[in-house]
């Protein structure tokens, strides 16, 4: 039941509503089914017996209706009637099929935007607490996972019914054998689910434990590539130890999967058509004789039993999926539920000054920042020392409104910032990181980074970032920089950077020890740059080295949670 409240969270009404209309579709297939295996009988009995067809009231009623002059034209009628059902059902499993199809990868569409959305709503303080590696897993693969459990669950529905429709026409029949198979199945059926069943769903979280380690260690693979290129052979083994180990498991868990679904099907079909064996050996020991007698009732239980034990496997097939694969569900439902900022976008503006007002920051339970009181006048240039841990680039990030404050409040020009304006007073914000990210893109893709492209306003900002004249010696602003900026240098990714801030018109520019991985000669030629095209900008730096911000109006420096201003 808990899984099911999940999956209704999910599912908005449009979804919910179509796979209601799946669930019905799933019923008239089930009796589609059952009525093809049902009706190849009378075919057979009326074309091996004509005296049949009048000694059944009902195809008398029919041969009557329709004016058959003989036998043969009334079975030859009947038989392609038959054929134009057959062909009625196939095409009838080829739409459910595709729609089934059409539903889990739509599912699947909706759930990854889901996934998105969620992504970029979520508060930058509890992202830093996620791995990315883990929210890639979720949105790529775990996503995927979860729709094809919904499609596997359609299909259980499916051929739930088609068995309990058999099941009715077998009663029909013979309830006495029925009930004897009925009895046979439960109990192989208990021996199923209590041996094979809970040992798949214990795969299932090996397969989620190691994929995601695989994820982990891919992903630190490619982030720390140089580095550990440099390693020594011992590290290099002990890494390719780490993803062997995490692999096999996830091979391991996967080869258990693959045998355990196909052990049902062959257990069921053994038992299944060794009781129609030892019925028929029955037959012949008590009536001693041939068994033409039972042979309509015979051939009807193996028709039965040819779709019903496949049925009876997908069934338990598609129960296997689902615990195999549950955890995508309980994955993918824990990230969509994080916590969403809800901003609007209010215009706030900033004119004259801004209050940082009895700020105090807690992270874990451990105040980093207490009783932060500070002014900033439109057009400063303020630095912040401290050592490593103080809290700088804390403070610099609730400035520009990633953190918010566990106490007290900012305001623009008097106005507070708040959920009604935080999204416009972002965007008036241009940061520069020390650790900057370009993607495997063209300089102007990585600039504009998603925005509006500006012919004008790229090369206006490439020339302040003063890295314009050296991209005119290579392809311009389609020179291609590499993934992670590999094909520039540390200080032209930097300027980059610096382009892409200024590319958004900021009104303040916030460098949280943007140069810090500079030589100094080119943090000292970046730095002055910066103060130069931000005279008519408000500038806040956050630095180690107290040499690059001698032109700064004011330095405060951070110690023991404390923020005291610095004499020049």
């Amino acid at each position: 039941m808990n899984y099911i409240k999940k999956l209704r969270s999910l599912l908005d009404k449009k979804n919910q509503l179509h796979l209601r209309w799946l669930v019905l579709f799933s019923i008239f297939i089930s009796l589609i089914e059952v009525i093809g295996i049902s009706a190849i009988l009378p075919f057979i009995d009326i074309a091996t017996n004509f005296n049949s067809i009048h000694s059944n009231q009902y195809y008398q009623i029919v041969f009557d209706f329709f004016e058959f002059n003989n036998e043969v034209s009334f079975a030859i009628a009947f038989g392609f009637l038959l054929i134009g059902f057959y062909i009625f059902r196939g095409a009838i499993n080829l739409i459910y099929v595709y729609s089934m199809a059409n539903f889990s990868q739509n599912l699947y569409a909706q759930i990854t935007k889901k996934l998105f959305k969620s992504y970029l709503s979520m508060p930058y303080k509890i992202f830093t607490n996620k791995n990315s590696s883990y929210l890639t897993k979720v949105v790529i693969t775990e996503a995927s996972l979860m729709a094809g459990v919904i499609r596997s669950t359609l299909l259980m529905i499916s051929e739930i019914f088609i068995v309990i429709f058999l099941y009715c026409l077998l009663i029909l029949a013979s309830w006495k054998i029925t009930v004897v198979f009925t009895i046979i199945l439960l109990i192989k059926l208990f021996f199923l689910m209590t041996k094979i069943s809970s040992r798949i769903k214990s795969a299932g979280v090996l397969r989620e434990k190691a994929q995601t380690g695989m994820y982990e260690i891919i992903n630190q693979l490619f982030g720390n590539y140089k580095n550990i290129k440099l390693q020594n052979n011992s590290r290099l083994l002990d890494l390719k130890s780490k993803f062997s180990s995490v692999a096999d498991q996830y091979a391991i868990s996967n080869t258990k999967r693959i045998f355990l679904d196909s052990f049902p099907k062959l257990f069921l079909e053994t038992g299944g058509f060794s009781l129609l064996v030892l019925l028929l050996i029955y037959s012949l020991y008590s009536t001693g004789s041939d068994v033409m007698q039972i042979l309509p009732i015979l051939s009807l239980f193996v028709l039965a039993l040819y779709r019903l034990l496949p049925s009876i496997n997908r069934i338990i097939t598609g129960y296997n999926t689902f615990i195999y694969y549950h955890k995508s569900i309980d994955t993918v439902d824990e990230v969509i539920n994080l916590p969403q900022e809800n901003l609007a976008n209010e215009n706030i503006e900033f004119k004259h000054k801004i209050d940082l007002n009895n700020i105090i920051f807690s992270f874990q339970d451990k105040i980093i920042l207490e009783n932060i009181n500070l002014t900033i006048n439109k057009g400063e240039k303020i630095a912040f020392l401290g050592e490593s841990g103080s809290g700088k680039s804390t403070l610099a990030n609730i400035f520009i409104g990633l953190y918010q404050p566990t106490h007290g409040e900012i305001k623009i020009d008097d106005v507070l910032v708040d959920e009604s304006n935080l999204q416009n007073w972002r965007s008036q914000i241009g940061y520069i990181p020390q650790q900057i990210y370009l993607f495997d893109g063209t300089v102007a893709e990585n600039v504009c980074f998603g925005r509006e492209l500006n012919k004008g306003l790229l090369k206006k900002v490439l020339m302040q970032a003063n890295i314009f004249d050296f991209l005119q010696t290579k392809e311009s602003e389609d020179t291609l920089v590499g993934e992670g900026g590999i094909q520039l240098s540390g200080g032209q990714q930097q300027r980059i950077a610096i382009a892409r801030a200024l590319y958004g018109k900021p009104e303040v520019l916030v460098l949280d020890e943007a140069t810090s991985a500079l030589d100094e000669d080119t943090q000292s030629i970046i730095m002055n740059e910066i103060f130069k095209i931000s005279q008519d900008k408000t500038l806040l730096i956050i630095a180690h080295r107290q040499s690059t911000i001698t032109d700064c109006d004011k330095i405060f420096y951070l110690k023991h949670k404390k923020l005291n201003i610095q004499k020049l």
